[in-house]
């Protein structure tokens, strides 16, 4: 069998049916059932496909407040089969367990303790599928979340469901998706999809434009985008499953942002709608780039606070540039996005993922999967977004210099990390001059540039 039932959740953090000014669990499950038209004996399936950190922790979330309801919501994830756990990992394992006494107890409730001794003693090999069933997120050994029910077979996860979570990195979700589309094709009911995803990819033909993870989905499945949404927020995946208070805000249509914000709203998570889906997916991705910046600067800097607010001012003032070029009136930086670009810069894998890099544990040759970590988004995201705005056509007039430049001319920090991570024509050192150049503009200047020239191009979202 590919998947496997689970027992009610025991977490230490479960929610049970908490009462909200929102109305109770039963409610707030009743109203979305009703909306997706679910007959009184048959359980809305909710299925999160992929399962890095924030994938793993939104199912657990889900479990951990609705798994009671057995006949009325079915809770799964899917992850490929076959990834193996190296002994160094089987060891963290293992004390992590040991040092988590209501963890070791359901384990050995489970009758699945033994095989984590057998794997600390070398005597047997784990594979990522059948730790997460257990609890155990592979990006994320350190954070024990209840038990999922696991399924590597993506056709029996799918086909029948009404609510699809995309965990998955930007750059595997249209792969993902497409195969995803060719098991919908008899469908007859529409499933609701919730993307996670912060990530963006970029295609040069026929014209130069982006593609978020919405779009991929929307085109891979022929699902309408009145059925996708966007969540996003300043969601560090391990303190919100330990219950740190956080907010997101889910984006998309009207008919399905509302019921799904009330649905997914915790006493810990609040979650708030917004109509503006390009800004927030688009702002999704620019931090990610940014980000990375973020943990140059703090390692090369030794932690100033002068030299991360300064960064943080310029490449904020970028991020409203380019999303000036994608969105009519985009939402203002502030509330949620502006509190995740926040905590991404100061705490997001991007950010560990530039420290370390300047500091000269990773090098550029490792690639963008660093194992514990899972994908860093940001480097494909650099490309894309550099890529996009070094288009000449899409050309705009120099402020001071009253000529035709590309975007990218505008964006110091944008093209300093394209050289670094891509093109690596200069070493991460090259993010600090960068911010020390004394011809660089006061960040205000980009930002009223940005807000009263009409710099929209509906081209680079390939409208």
């Amino acid at each position: 069998m590919s998947g496997t039932e689970i027992e009610g959740s025991n977490n230490a953090y479960t929610n049970g049916s908490i009462h909200t000014s929102n109305g109770s669990v039963d409610d707030k499950l009743g109203e979305l059932r009703r909306l997706l038209g679910k007959s009184d004996d048959d359980p809305l399936r909710i299925v999160s496909v992929g399962a890095g950190a924030w994938g793993s922790v939104f199912a657990a979330m889900l479990q951990d407040a609705y798994g009671h309801l057995r006949d009325k919501i079915q809770i799964r994830i899917w992850r490929r089969a076959g990834r193996s756990v190296d002994r160094t990992t089987a060891h963290q394992l293992f004390d992590v367990i040991n040092s988590r006494e209501d963890v070791l107890r359901r384990l050995i409730r489970r009758c699945a303790y033994l095989k984590y001794v057998e794997a600390r003693l070398g005597d047997r090999t784990l594979y990522a599928d059948e730790i997460l069933k257990d609890g155990f997120c592979l990006n994320m050994i350190d954070t024990p979340l209840c038990p999922l029910k696991v399924v590597t077979n993506l056709q029996e996860a799918v086909w029948d469901a009404d609510v699809v979570i995309n965990g998955l990195p930007s750059t595997e979700t249209h792969e993902v998706f497409e195969e995803i589309g060719k098991y919908w094709k008899e469908r007859i009911t529409v499933p609701v999809i919730v993307s996670l995803s912060k990530g963006i990819e970029a295609e040069l033909e026929p014209e130069p434009h982006i593609i978020t993870p919405t779009q991929m989905i929307s085109r891979s499945t022929g699902i309408p985008m009145e059925n996708i949404l966007y969540l996003g927020g300043p969601n560090i995946a391990s303190e919100i499953y330990n219950k740190e208070y956080a907010n997101a805000r889910i984006c998309g249509a009207e008919k399905w942002r509302k019921p799904l914000a009330k649905f997914l709203r915790q006493p810990h998570f609040t979650v708030w709608d917004n109509g503006d889906l390009v800004t927030h997916e688009v702002m999704g991705g620019l931090k990610n780039v940014y980000a990375i910046g973020a943990g140059m600067v703090a390692s090369l800097t030794k932690e100033s606070a002068t030299s991360k607010s300064v960064y943080f001012a310029h490449c904020t003032s970028e991020m409203i540039f380019i999303t000036h070029l994608l969105a009519k009136n985009p939402e203002k930086l502030a509330g949620p996005l502006l509190a995740d670009t926040y905590v991404t810069l100061l705490k997001g894998r991007n950010a560990w993922y530039g420290q370390k890099l300047a500091n000269g544990e990773l090098t550029l040759d490792m690639g963008d999967s660093i194992k514990g970590k899972g994908m860093i988004q940001g480097i494909s995201a650099v490309k894309a977004f550099y890529e996009l705005l070094s288009q000449s056509h899409l050309s705009i007039l120099h402020p001071e210099e009253k000529k035709p430049v590309a975007p990218v001319e505008l964006c110091p920090i944008l093209k300093t990390l394209h050289k670094i991570l891509i093109s690596r024509e200069v070493p991460s050192q090259a993010i600090r001059q960068a911010l020390r150049d004394e011809t660089m503009n006061d960040p205000r200047d980009r930002i009223e540039m940005a807000q009263t020239h009409a710099f929209y191009r509906p081209s680079l979202l390939g409208q």
